[in-house]
Parts: C-alpha cells; sequence; structure tokens
C-alpha cells in the first residue's frame, strides 16, 4: 500500500511538473507570439524622461538612448521625435541629453517612461507627410485589409509591409522618398494590425502565414495597372516578403525585394524576443509552446525558405546591432547570392531601425538599387 501510494505522489509529482512546465512555455513564447503592433518589443529597454527643454529632452543613460541618428520616443500619452545625441549637452553620468526635435502630441514630463521607436510619423500619409493618398481595404483571405494607396506616374509600384511591433505607420519613415522618386506606393495592414482581422488563433506566425496577406495585396497591385513590384518589407515584413517572392501565384511581376533587418531565422527570433522576459532555463520551452500552438517548426520545417528561392535582385539592410534578427543569417544569404543579393550594413542600429541611424545614406543605397527597376 505505501509502495502504490508513493508511486502515486511521485506521478502526481511529476505531472505537476510537467503542466508547470508546459505552463511555464506557454507564457514565455506570449513574448514572440503575442507582440503588440505599436508596442515596445521585449528587447527594448524603458527609459526614464529626466526633464526637457527648448530642443532637448534628458534620458536615462543606456546604450538604446545612445543610438545614432533620429527615432520616435514614445511612452504612455505622448509621441515626440529625438535626434542625435547633442554633444557637449550639460548631462550627467545617469542621463544622456538628445535633440528634442518635436513633439507629435501629449507632453514627455520627467519621471515619465518612454522607449525609442523607429517610427517618425503618426496617422496617415495625409495628416503625417502631406501626400494626397486613398484608403483602400483590400479583401483578403480572413477578412478586409486596409491599405494607403499613395499614387505616383510609374509602372513599378513599392508595396510596402511593417513588421513586428509597428504599424503601417512605420512605412512612412521612407514615403516621402518613394513618392520623391514617383513610385505608387501600398502600404498594407495584415492579420493582427488595427482594424485588420485577428489571425485564427490570435497569434503572431513571424511572417509564416502573414504572407498570405501581401499576396493578395500583390494581386490587387498587378490587377490595379502595375506592371511590376517591389517588395519592401522590415523584421517579418521582409519574411513575408522573401515568401511571397517564393510561392505567390503573381510572383512573376515581382521585380526586386528590399529587406529591413530580415527574420531569417524564425527559431532565432523567438528565442530572442522570449528572452526579453524570460529566464534562460525557460527559453528551450519556449520555442516548443510556440511550435506546437503554431504548428510551425521554424528552421527544421517544411516551409524553411531555401536559398535558391532569391532569383530576384534584392537589397539587405541590416546590422550587427540587432539583437532580435541575427545579421549573420542576412551576411549568409548575401554571400550565397553574390549575383542578386546585396548587403548594406548598418551599425548602431536596433532592429527595423536601420533607415533611423543614417536617413541620408541609407536613401542613397535605397535609390541605387531603385534606379534600374523605375
Amino acid at each position: 500500500m505505501r509502495t502504490a501510494r508513493a508511486t502515486a505522489a511521485a506521478v502526481t509529482a511529476v505531472i505537476g511538473a510537467g503542466a508547470a512546465a508546459v505552463a511555464a512555455g506557454r507564457l514565455a513564447s506570449d513574448a514572440a507570439l503575442k507582440v503588440p503592433p505599436g508596442g515596445p518589443l521585449p528587447t527594448e529597454p524603458r527609459l526614464t524622461v529626466h526633464g526637457t527643454a527648448a530642443g532637448q529632452v534628458s534620458l536615462t543613460r543606456d546604450l538604446a538612448a545612445l543610438r545614432p541618428g533620429r527615432h520616435g520616443l514614445t511612452g504612455d500619452g505622448f509621441h515626440a521625435v529625438v535626434g542625435p545625441v547633442l554633444a557637449g549637452a550639460s548631462d550627467s553620468a545617469d542621463t544622456v541629453v538628445r535633440r528634442l526635435e518635436h513633439v507629435t502630441y501629449g507632453t514627455p514630463e520627467p519621471g515619465d517612461r518612454a522607449w525609442l521607436t523607429p517610427n517618425l510619423y503618426v496617422g496617415d500619409p495625409g495628416t503625417a507627410l502631406g501626400l494626397d493618398h486613398t484608403d483602400l481595404v483590400i479583401p483578403g483571405d480572413l477578412g478586409p485589409l486596409p491599405a494607403w494607396f499613395v499614387p505616383g506616374v510609374r509602372d513599378t509600384w513599392v508595396i510596402a509591409v511593417h513588421g513586428l511591433g509597428t504599424t503601417r505607420e512605420h512605412t512612412m519613415n521612407v514615403m516621402e522618398f518613394l513618392h520623391r522618386h514617383r513610385f505608387p506606393v501600398l502600404a498594407l495592414a495584415y492579420r493582427g494590425d488595427p482594424d485588420a482581422p485577428r489571425s485564427p488563433d490570435g497569434l503572431h506566425h513571424l511572417g509564416e502565414t502573414e504572407w498570405h496577406d501581401l499576396d493578395v495585396a500583390l494581386h490587387h497591385a498587378v490587377g490595379a495597372g502595375a506592371r511590376q513590384v517591389v517588395l519592401y518589407g522590415w523584421s517579418t515584413g521582409a519574411t513575408m516578403a522573401l515568401r511571397a517572392a517564393a510561392r505567390s501565384m503573381a510572383r512573376e511581376h515581382i521585380a526586386g525585394l528590399v529587406l529591413d533587418s530580415p527574420v531569417l531565422s524564425w527559431d532565432a527570433t523567438l528565442r530572442a524576443l522570449a528572452a526579453g522576459r524570460t529566464p534562460g532555463v525557460l527559453l528551450p520551452l519556449a520555442v516548443r509552446a510556440a511550435q506546437g500552438r503554431t504548428g510551425l517548426y521554424g528552421d527544421r520545417g517544411p516551409g524553411v525558405l531555401r536559398p535558391e528561392h532569391v532569383t530576384v535582385p534584392t537589397r539587405i539592410f541590416h546590422g550587427p546591432d540587432d539583437t532580435v534578427a541575427p545579421w549573420r543569417f542576412s551576411r549568409r544569404l548575401a554571400a550565397a547570392h553574390p549575383n542578386t543579393v546585396t548587403l548594406h550594413t548598418v551599425r548602431g542600429a536596433p532592429h527595423a531601425a536601420m533607415w533611423n541611424a543614417d536617413p541620408h545614406t541609407y536613401e542613397e543605397a535605397l535609390r541605387r538599387f531603385l534606379t534600374p527597376l523605375m
């Protein structure tokens, strides 16, 4: 009897531990599979606003606060645009002073918590940039997909697709540049975005299923008169572009790809996102939980992107300071395809913020890439 009770207790303990491990893995996987659009990534540190003055803002001294270039500064109830660190500005060992270019809405106050974001613009192309545009609704597999269309005279269209932690507002960083070069631009909201349908399981699949919405947008562009299309994606939007180029029935119309901070390793990115909120011991559980919840098995599954699928001219913007989508995978992809893939390396820039680090140099590299495709 005692042996039976001991065995039962041991089995119960194992089952309890197993259930706890499953629950912990599921919770950890939420950090990657439920990234809110427009919210900070789990890897993004929170900064404290220490004060503002004429054209200046003082922030917690952190590697993030020292990033080069121009960034959005977002907190509860406010958005601002900050420029470079101000050399010689009065700061302390605990603070960094950056140029405060303007406040979009709200007021950053001392003590407010904030984070840097690649989004410089808020609103739509009309209110933020003064560009004429049309609000479209494209019928998708799961429901209507909102999109902005900014007209241009060329018959080569650019379809712009945002990535993790952002919305289609992110695409406005380069929209003025594209409009200046007379490209029609279609900026898409896809499943999981505000005003777009949810995915059936309510989870983000890191581009592995979301690409179907980009495929719908591609067919829309071709049907609306685009002779050829450049797919321009950030982060998981870049993953979507790669999937569409490999699998879409309309892929013959894809003239080129622009990939900013592409997610090329499902496992590596999922681990990086989970690590932002999860003890290291739980990371394997987070990956397994994510696999079980999505039915996707990342770099080992049947849907893995093979290098030979990249057959059109491709420009990658990426750098070694991206902790979400490791740069080494972009280097490998470029090295494997020297005739079609070029890598523009940006140092000091976090995930999906390659333009922010140095907009002028970025746009010049982009211009050189797009010129033959005009």
